[in-house]
């Protein structure tokens, strides 16, 4: 690349037209091997607590040898922005090339962080859920439950969904939505109607509490738990965690952000030996993933920067 060359710009419309789930998902699995397999760098993110506001600034830079390229991510999750008809989270991801350290690109990363979020879901799903899985219940009804339904849609032939959130006319609207996108009944519902069938479960939420109950889940469940990224919230109780098979994106991250784990931790429910492995380890051959199909297996995600400089090199080719 000459020093000439300008740096490309990527708006969210052409991250959409590039970009697709089956395609995000493959891109991720192998980000997440290669992390797990100490071959991907990815520092711990910086968290900012904006004085004055609900807003939580990360920065999250990475290495991914496969494109040979270096990201940074910059994320804004501002929780007063929904009731403004604003996006909760907006962010930007810088691509670089590793060798030179020339920067290539700067790509809008809102759509871009729902997609890799979901994607992580979709690469767990498909190494943990049980093959037979059909029914998938979301929590939120937001823009990251629909990727999450998305990603579970492309590794198990569903025939069924349920949605669960807070607001009716919410969760009315992704089921009519989603249901057109994806060919596929959707179902709003309270949350013991969509755990009573439900074989495959993702938490999207912004909830600072759980949102479900333990006793409402079916035996050999999988669970996708992607919405709490700060220790102090959790969207799990911890007896579902102490009683799961539990995998995440990184450990190190996951002990030190994941509510959903630390909060269980501190109650002396689990100790940290409880994480049976990264995702990226069960992939690899590592370590041993689902072991009977009556056992509950839980992804816990907080994102990881990797999955990030992926799906961003699978957009720029």
């Amino acid at each position: 690349m000459s020093p000439r060359t300008p740096i490309r710009f990527v708006t969210t419309e052409e991250i959409r037209a590039a970009l697709t789930m089956p395609a995000a998902i493959r891109a991720v699995r192998d980000a997440l091997v290669q992390l797990s397999t100490g071959q991907a760098l990815a520092p711990a993110r910086t968290s900012l607590e904006i004085p004055g506001t609900r807003t939580t600034a990360l920065v999250m830079p990475a290495y991914l040898p496969g494109p040979h390229r270096v990201g940074l991510k910059l994320i804004s999750l501002c929780e007063d922005n929904p009731a403004k008809g604003l996006p909760f989270a907006q962010a930007v991801t810088i691509v670089m090339d590793a060798e030179r350290g020339t920067p290539l690109a700067v790509l809008e990363a809102g759509h871009l962080t729902a997609v890799r979020t979901g994607a992580a879901s979709g690469v767990a799903t498909d190494a943990l859920a049980r093959k037979d899985a059909r029914v998938a219940a979301v929590f939120g009804a937001g823009v990251q439950g629909r990727t999450q339904l998305e990603a579970i849609a492309a590794v198990r032939p569903l025939r069924k969904a349920f949605v669960v959130d807070t607001d009716p006319r919410a969760a009315a609207a992704f089921a009519a939505e989603m249901g057109a996108a994806l060919g596929l009944e959707i179902e709003p519902a309270d949350a013991p109607t969509a755990l009573r069938d439900a074989d495959i479960v993702s938490t999207a939420t912004t909830s600072a509490v759980p949102v479900l109950r333990d006793g409402d889940l079916k035996p050999g469940v999988h669970i996708n738990a992607v919405g709490s990224y700060k220790p102090h919230v959790r969207e799990l109780p911890g007896e579902t965690v102490r009683r799961a098979a539990l995998f995440v994106d990184e450990k190190r991250s996951a002990l030190e952000e994941a509510g959903d784990i630390v909060i269980p931790l501190g109650e002396g429910l689990i100790g940290e030996d409880h994480v049976r492995a990264e995702i990226g380890q069960v992939l690899a051959g590592l370590a041993p993933g689902r072991r009977s199909d009556d056992e509950i297996t839980l992804f816990k995600s907080v994102g990881n920067a990797v999955e990030d400089l992926a799906v961003a090199a699978l957009v720029l080719g």
